[in-house]
């Protein structure tokens, strides 16, 4: 009879955030706590193990909140990431035994992505994380674990999302220009749209509501300001 897995694996969550930045998908990197001859802690996404009496978005609303203080903010479970030998690497041991009370354990991550509007996120200090920085999603350094394929599936989560779930809304500003939505559609889908085409196309949503409000403090003409309303 096959050996059972049961008692010897962790469960864990990792969160991808997001944030926008004008012309920028970003991307939240910590540095995780160095272990004692480490000069400098590798470089991860945010995560922790499950505690034993919370569910897992108990655990991945938690992890958001220790880092940003925020609650209530856009989370997706996306992907489970089982591989036995996903934290096998020997600079991830290294660090596993520095850290966890069983670092030999198997562990299996279910990993969520988180949408933040980038003009309301403040670091706090974390147990986990030594900083945090946004990097663009396109230059993600070398993570710790698997977490770079954690973050490229992340990405294509978010651009299934973007188009079938309209949550683009998520990483905007309460009220934005179309030129910054339109920004945000090329960025996240990576191609480009017409112009005309593609705020004919917005102005036909019931939820994109136009507002008696343009730009302040801009050097060029200032544009029409619009609001998304999820109830409309």
């Amino acid at each position: 009879m096959p050996e059972r897995l049961s008692g010897v694996l962790d469960v864990s969550v990792d969160n991808v955030i997001f944030g926008f930045d004008e012309n920028i998908l970003k991307v939240l990197v910590i540095e995780r706590k160095p272990f004692p001859d480490e000069k400098k802690g590798m470089s991860a996404i945010p995560g922790d193990l499950v505690y034993p009496k919370e569910s897992l978005d108990e655990a991945a609303a938690r992890v958001l909140k220790d880092l940003t203080s925020l609650e209530g903010l856009f989370l997706k479970q996306f992907h489970t990431f089982g591989d036995p030998n996903r934290v096998k690497d020997l600079k991830d041991q290294v660090w596993l035994t520095n850290f966890r009370i069983n670092p030999e354990r198997r562990v299996i991550t279910i990993a969520y992505y988180s949408l933040i509007k980038m003009d309301e996120y403040q670091l706090l200090p974390s147990y986990f994380a030594e900083k945090a920085e946004w990097v663009d999603v396109l230059e993600v350094p070398d993570l710790a674990f698997d977490h770079n394929e954690i973050v490229s599936k992340a990405l294509e989560a978010l651009r299934h999302g973007l188009e079938v779930d309209q949550i683009g809304f998520e990483l905007l500003p309460e009220k934005f220009t179309l030129t910054q939505l339109q920004n945000l559609y090329e960025i996240i889908l990576d191609k480009k749209f017409d112009k005309r085409n593609f705020r004919k196309n917005i102005k036909k949503m019931e939820h994109v509501i136009p507002l008696n409000e343009k730009q302040e403090g801009v050097l060029h003409k200032p544009a029409q300001l619009f609001k998304f309303e999820k109830d409309v």
